[in-house]
């Protein structure tokens, strides 16, 4: 079937092009009969405007770009999900870009069909990237690092504080012997969360022990394995508590425990990161430290929004964790037996 244009339109109403085009945009220069006999007419005929071609006229696209090197796992689910929800709501369509090859990255982002972007990347784009992006004017906001100029900013968890009361909280059950299992060692929030951690060892005098990090790769098996890997290799070692980089991560963790036959929190404790929706409903339920994923993506697109229509400049927005005790942690045995 033959797509009904503009020219159909003013055919059957009996009237010019533009006097569609100015009832069908609220222009008030027709009298209220006319505006409302057109207006009939291009329902009638299931008439579409081309919505394209009216916005790239006014330089936009209406379009947001959310760039990442993968959406896998509830944390991108929650985020998405919330960014996604947000744009609808202010009237932008948001277009997900998962790629590792930064020439597809840069060349989706410094195409003109998009907007803005928000811009959780691994660190692909590095700070000679970011100067391009900054002198063609391109909009952004990062999820990822700190960054904040004319027409780019930041929405980050504060991993770093996050890091750091996590691993005082353990300290505080009587834990002293705290493994940490990291992410993606290129990724912010897995850098930052170690250093936390690391942090609060040496606040409290704590000392290091290499091997007490563990490379989980924010993933369930890979944490599985590497758990399972270091009780074989250091058996006399055993931590009091692990703090795994995120939820996913703790629940490797504890099915690796459990399948050595330790019990959780009784023998060992284990934290995590992010407060997923699995986390509470876990056996044993998680204690972890609460990251507001969905807020961060409405903050992003709310930033990026007002970035476009010019009404913020960038700013650099940290979000709060807050920690979340459930059954996976414990007071250390000694502890116990002394109350």
């Amino acid at each position: 079937m033959r797509k009904v244009t503009i020219k159909d339109v003013a055919k059957e109403a009996g009237v010019s092009i533009s006097t569609v085009s100015n009832a069908l945009n609220n222009v008030d220069v027709l009298v209220p009969a006319t505006k409302a006999h057109v207006l009939e007419v291009a329902e009638r005929l299931n008439y579409i405007p081309n919505l394209n071609g009216k916005l790239l006229k006014a330089g936009e696209s209406k379009m947001l770009g959310f760039f990442t090197t993968s959406v896998s796992g509830p944390y991108f689910y929650v985020l998405v999900e919330a960014m996604a929800r947000h744009c609808e709501k202010l009237g932008y369509g948001l277009n997900i870009v998962v790629a590792k090859d930064k020439r597809v990255i840069l060349s989706n982002i410094l195409g003109q069909r998009l907007d803005g972007v928000i811009i959780f990347e691994e660190l692909l784009i590095d700070e000679k990237d970011v100067s391009v992006m900054e002198e063609a004017q391109v909009k952004a906001v990062f999820l990822d690092r700190v960054l904040q100029n004319e027409t780019m900013g930041s929405v980050i968890f504060d991993s770093y504080a996050a890091g750091y009361d996590a691993a005082k909280y353990l300290i505080s059950l009587g834990h002293k012997k705290i493994a940490y299992i990291s992410g993606v060692d290129t990724m912010y929030d897995s850098v930052q969360r170690r250093e936390g951690y690391l942090a609060a060892l040496n606040e409290h005098n704590l000392p290091f022990d290499e091997s007490y990090i563990l490379q989980g790769f924010f993933e369930e098996e890979g944490t599985y394995n590497a758990v399972k890997s270091f009780i074989k290799l250091h058996p006399e070692k055993l931590p009091d508590a692990f703090l795994a980089g995120n939820d996913v991560s703790a629940i490797g963790c504890i099915k690796a425990l459990k399948s050595e036959g330790y019990q959780i929190p009784e023998d060992i404790s284990v934290m995590g990161f992010d407060d997923i929706n699995l986390a509470e409903y876990f056996s044993p339920p998680l204690t972890t430290v609460k990251n507001q994923i969905a807020r961060q993506g409405i903050l992003a697109v709310d930033h990026l929004v007002k970035l476009i229509q010019q009404k913020e400049k960038g700013m650099i927005q940290k979000l709060k964790g807050e920690i979340i005790v459930r059954r996976s942690s414990n007071l250390k045995v000694e502890q116990l037996v002394g109350r």
